[in-house]
């Protein structure tokens, strides 16, 4: 049951228990009073028929001497010198009305108490068919004052979600209405989540600004240190030392990558290529390159060809990172499977940790103890040319175990001539 059922519901039965009471209230009140004054006439007429007995001897408006119907409980009050009435119960209900004379005698009125009184049939009538109009009135002024607060709620938690994936400059408070003056919680919410925003771009851009800096003032440095090392004399310390200068010149390239993707200036040179050609020459240039064996990679291809519209050198830097990830952190053989539009790389090591499954890949995070070391930026770079490309980069677990990273790239544009217009 969403929000605006469960406002409307409590206010329907909130408004109903109220109405409820009122007309119970009322309906109690006349009852009350109508027996009040039925009460009153009897006193009345018990006291006019006494005196003219009392002056006269004379049994007047019906009035009777010891009768033995009285009531036992009016019997008691009117011998201990008082003049009372008393209502009988259903299902003939009566009122009567009895008082002391001369010579210790009882006189007694008696009367019909209709428990079917037109007037109190009509308030009755009055009060539910009034009752339920104003329930029905109360239930849609309800469910649209509900409906209000409900639209403002969800278009904000909107708002909301598209500020999580990525739209720091969306506004909930313009979401709402600007000119919307009712400064209430919802409005307080949609303040808060935009001071929120707002803060996160500012660190985003600090962090940005921070990764750019620090890679451009390292690059030339990191360049001077690697041309040093090469000129070390032969030996064990000297190798060491360049393979050192090779990672940080490695690193300091990566952060200048993540850097340009953080700037959103980044673009794709689109060209038309079949897949799984494709990925086979793309794979056997990154054994050539990081001297890998070939039984380690294997690329198979499921299905007829697919031509694509993508930047080949994108979808190349992909899936080296993937490829070099899996040898890295998993196990061999990495099996590069392309079938259609899509390429799944897996390895047979321990897998993704679920963190980055359900999150997706953070720079310097390096995932669980049992993939090794890293700096986490392998996968992070293949999801920023991901993003670039328009393509679909995700990560879960291989069916046979092991990790699964499944590229799955837009199709290519049709041509002018066979567009339908």
């Amino acid at each position: 049951m969403g929000l605006r059922s469960k406002l409307g519901l409590i206010f329907l039965l909130v408004s109903s228990l109220a109405i409820l009471v009122l007309c119970v209230a009322v309906y109690t009140q006349a009852e009350s009073s109508r027996l009040d004054r039925t009460r009153g006439l009897a006193d009345e007429r018990i006291k006019a028929a006494a005196q003219t007995y009392d002056q006269n001897g004379v049994e007047i408006l019906g009035s009777r001497l010891d009768d033995p119907a009285v009531p036992e409980q009016l019997r008691e009050a009117v011998q201990q010198g008082k003049r009372a009435t008393f209502k009988t119960g259903s299902p003939n209900p009566k009122m009567w009305a009895a008082v002391e004379v001369k010579d210790g005698r009882i006189l007694s009125i008696v009367q019909d108490y209709d428990n079917e009184d037109p007037s109190m049939n009509a308030l009755r009538r009055a009060l539910i068919i009034g009752g339920i109009g104003t329930v029905a009135m109360v239930a849609l002024v309800s469910v649209v004052a509900a409906g209000s607060l409900s639209r403002r709620i969800v278009a904000v938690a909107g708002t909301a979600r598209r500020i999580a994936g990525g739209e720091l400059d969306a506004s909930a408070v313009e979401t709402i209405g600007k000119g919307n003056r009712n400064k209430d919680e919802v409005h307080a919410l949609a303040t808060a989540i935009d001071s929120m925003a707002s803060s996160l771009r500012g660190q985003l851009e600090a962090e940005r600004r921070f990764t750019a800096d620090v890679a451009h003032d390292l690059r030339t440095p990191v360049t001077g240190l690697l041309t040093a090392a090469e000129l070390l004399p032969p030996g064990r310390p000297s190798e060491l030392v360049r393979d050192r200068a090779k990672v940080l010149r490695g690193l300091v390239e990566d952060l200048l990558e993540i850097a340009r993707f953080d700037s959103g200036f980044e673009q794709a040179d689109l060209e038309n290529i079949g897949l799984g050609a494709f990925v086979g020459s793309a794979v056997g240039r990154l054994r050539m390159q990081q001297a890998i064996a070939p039984d380690d990679v294997v690329v198979r291809q499921e299905g007829p060809e697919a031509t694509v519209s993508t930047d080949s050198r994108r979808v190349e830097r992909i899936l080296a990172n993937l490829i070099v990830n899996g040898l890295r952190h998993g196990k061999a053989p990495i099996e590069v499977t392309v079938y259609g539009r899509t390429v799944e790389v897996v390895d047979h090591g321990p897998g993704y940790p679920e963190e980055l499954i359900a999150e997706g890949p953070r720079r310097f995070r390096s995932g669980m103890a049992e993939r090794g070391a890293g700096h986490g930026l392998g996968l992070t770079i293949a999801a920023g040319h991901a993003k670039v490309l328009g393509a679909e980069l995700t990560f879960g677990a291989a069916p046979t175990g092991g990790a699964l990273a499944r590229l799955v790239l837009p199709p290519a544009p049709e041509p002018e001539s066979t567009r339908n217009f």
